[in-house]
């Protein structure tokens, strides 16, 4: 796609101008329940619609009742909630969606129409309330897409009630839900049979979780819930192979085309499960040993519990779905086309178009005497990288091709290996070189960013963010992730 700006857009033209930037207070205009909003979002191949599904009554509201309003500017999408004359916001979100990533490419370009399911959570509102779901263009501007009056007593309204076939497991915290950070897990592609294996992962998880900051000093501040349905069958959907599961959220590898890309479009099934717990955040724990994953923010992030990366996985994804963290590689293949525009600052905090360098947004970290942009020899680790993509491509061909043809477990257990070794390897590599440079923590302004390699700028030379291997974020991220963890448990 040439632009993330979209000519045909529906517009509704309600002014929000008026809203009132006072403090507000939850019990003035909430109930503790939690009201679930689900819909359908379109794209009838030149505009964008959104239709009304249905609207839920579930269980304690788990978000934070002194921070109503959304502190951050991060989402392609805003969810706000207003009295019912507009005239005070009472609460609002940003978050980003498949949707927003479909609309990126080159099959919505060509005008091939598609519609996904979503959901929007707010507290349970007392009295009649204005919902708008806003679009926030590159530029700043925003435009209201869906608009509608809530009625908090209408009869349509369903009061939820979870599946009585979803056990929950308490993994970690004590913690009330609307002082902490509430974060389920759902297990995915875990038969009936496998459940010791899921409490197993799960506690794998907690641990790998709590191994970095700033989640290990915050352990306090944090409830862990797993989620498990039984799936009819183990694993993962795996399209390039013609491989294909029923299991309990029905996620699957090859998202948008990407052949690691590993997420869902089956909505209603993962909303109906995480109801069962008190939820600000998601995580999909897939019970695969193939390397892949993904995660947008304020919607899931997906990972695959048995490959050797997936400490990487676990913490690279959420920091993607939890705090808006953008990926700051920039050689590896995504479905995107100028997933950011030129020009434009993104408003990722861990990324910069260096519009004016005396005002990157993490100005208060750079090193002292460090100049920006900041060398860090990319000529010679992007030749290191196209030699890496090259042999992973072919491997994964090999294993697809091996697949296919019906070959022994045996064999193709040696190419699955193949690439495990060449990532390992990859990140020995890796670690060698940023060794060599001596940038090893500085902050300033890279160069390679946000899947492009000139024009964004990530603020070290590397991070979780950045590159494969078990290693933190870097302080910029980290900061970002404390802001995100504060925002749910302060």
């Amino acid at each position: 796609m040439r632009s993330l700006i979209l000519p045909g857009i529906l517009l509704v033209t309600i002014s929000i101008l008026s809203a009132s930037p006072e403090i507000v207070k939850f019990e003035d205009h909430f109930t503790n329940d939690t009201m679930r909003i689900d819909y359908h979002h379109i794209w009838d191949g030149n505009k964008e619609l959104i239709s009304l599904d249905r609207i839920y009554r579930e269980g304690e509201w788990a978000g934070n009742r002194n921070v109503l309003l959304d502190p951050f500017k991060y989402g392609k999408y805003k969810i706000k909630l207003f009295n019912e004359d507009g005239s005070k916001m009472i609460f609002s979100k940003g978050f980003d969606s498949y949707f927003g990533e479909y609309i990126t490419t080159d099959d919505a370009s060509e005008g091939i129409k598609r519609s996904y399911h979503e959901t929007a959570l707010i507290p349970y509102p007392v009295l009649k309330s204005l919902l708008n779901i806003e679009r926030t263009y590159p530029d700043g501007s925003n435009i209201v897409i869906f608009t509608r009056v809530i009625d908090p007593d209408s009869v349509d309204i369903i009061t939820g009630k979870p599946e009585k076939d979803i056990k929950v497991i308490k993994v970690h915290g004590e913690g009330k839900p609307s002082a902490s950070l509430d974060i389920v897990i759902v297990a995915e592609g875990y038969t009936g049979s496998e459940e010791n294996k899921v409490k197993k992962d799960l506690n794998k998880v907690k641990d790998i979780f709590f191994s970095l900051e700033p989640y290990s000093s915050s352990r306090n501040k944090i409830n862990i819930y797993g989620l498990f349905k039984p799936s009819d069958d183990s694993g993962t959907d795996e399209p390039r192979i013609r491989s294909f599961r029923n299991t309990s959220v029905d996620t699957t590898f090859n998202s948008l085309g990407s052949p690691r890309y590993l997420l869902t479009e089956a909505n209603k099934k993962l909303r109906d499960i995480t109801s069962a717990a008190p939820c600000d955040a998601i995580l999909i724990m897939v019970n695969s040993s193939r390397y892949g994953g993904g995660g947008i923010y304020n919607s899931f992030c997906t990972f695959t519990i048995d490959n050797e990366q997936v400490d990487y996985l676990i913490l690279h994804e959420f920091g993607h779905s939890f705090s808006g963290l953008a990926d700051e590689y920039y050689s590896s293949s995504v479905a995107y086309n100028e997933f950011y525009p030129r020009g434009i600052e993104p408003v990722e905090p861990n990324i910069t178009a260096l519009l004016e360098p005396g005002k990157i947004k993490w100005s208060d970290q750079v090193s002292k005497n460090t100049k920006l942009p900041t060398n860090w020899n990319k000529d010679e680790f992007d030749k290191m990288n196209t030699d890496f993509g090259r042999k992973r491509k072919k491997l994964n061909l090999k294993i697809e091709e091996l697949t296919r043809s019906g070959a022994s477990e045996k064999e193709i257990l040696k190419a699955k290996r193949a690439i495990e070794l060449l990532m390992l390897r990859k990140e020995e590599e890796n670690r060698g070189f940023f060794k060599k440079t001596g940038k090893a923590g500085i902050v300033g302004a890279f160069e390679g960013a946000g899947y492009s390699s000139e024009g964004l700028y990530r603020p070290t030379q590397d991070c979780i963010m950045f590159t494969i291997g078990k290693k933190p974020y870097c302080k910029v991220c980290e900061q970002a992730v404390k802001k995100m963890i504060r925002k749910y448990s302060d």
